[in-house]
Formats: C-alpha cells, structure tokens, sequence
C-alpha cells in the first residue's frame, strides 16, 4: 500500500494537518492537505498545504519567508488527521502575523463568555496570505 492510501481522505480529498513547534510542543496552526500538498511535503521537508478558499496549493511562508520546516510526520489512530513536527522559520506561524493562529482564549470568568486575544502581533501581516 502506498503511504498516500493509509490517509482517511475526507469527501474533498482532504485532510486537517496539526503544526506543532518540534521543540516547544506548542500548537503552531490548523490547516488542510490533499495528496498532492501532503506528497509535496514529504519531497520537499517543507509545509505546503491545499487552500480551500483559493483553490490551490501554498507553501508555508511562500510570501512571508516564514517557512516550515517538516521534522517529522505523524498520523493519528484512525488516519484521519495528520500531525506534522516542524521548525517554526521567523517564528511566526499566522497570517496576522502572530507566533500561532491559536491566539483567542474563551475567558468564562465573567457573566458572558467572551474571546480574549492573547498574544501580539508580532510583524506586519500585510504580506501574510492564509
């Protein structure tokens, strides 16, 4: 069997692939592959991930230089989603240009929920593209 066809591909051919900082642990972002973004990352050691808004491939960092560097792949228990362990280049991960694109915390202190920003934007994301 072709490593390709161990993935449980959803309805569209994709799957969600977790970054996560490979020394820190840190959850970096959320994103979707298809076989040939997944098959370009294994060839390449660099993140490259299918676009559903445009319909195409992107390279991590392809406009920002904040590339991502692949250490390791992994695929959870039932294959339906993939964890790659990657080097954060520049550090920023979001296209808001933030360090991850997990950056809102649901703060249920006071009487309402409300979603709290938690961390700076750390360079202009003017030339960041989702």
């Amino acid at each position: 069997m072709d490593y390709l066809d161990a993935i449980a591909w959803n309805a569209d051919g994709l799957v969600p692939a977790i970054a996560q900082d490979s020394a820190s642990g840190e959850v970096l972002m959320m994103a979707w592959m298809n076989r040939e973004s997944f098959a370009l990352t294994v060839r390449t050691g660099e993140a490259t991930y299918w676009s559903r808004s445009r319909r195409c491939l992107w390279r991590k960092g392809e406009t920002s230089g904040h590339l991502q560097r692949v250490v390791e792949i992994r695929l959870d228990c039932d294959a339906d989603a993939v964890l790659l362990l990657v080097e954060q280049v520049g550090g920023i991960a979001c296209h808001t240009g933030r360090r991850r694109c997990f950056f809102n915390r649901l703060d249920t202190a006071g009487s309402v929920p409300e979603w709290r920003v938690t961390e700076p934007v750390l360079a202009s994301p003017g030339g960041f593209r989702p």
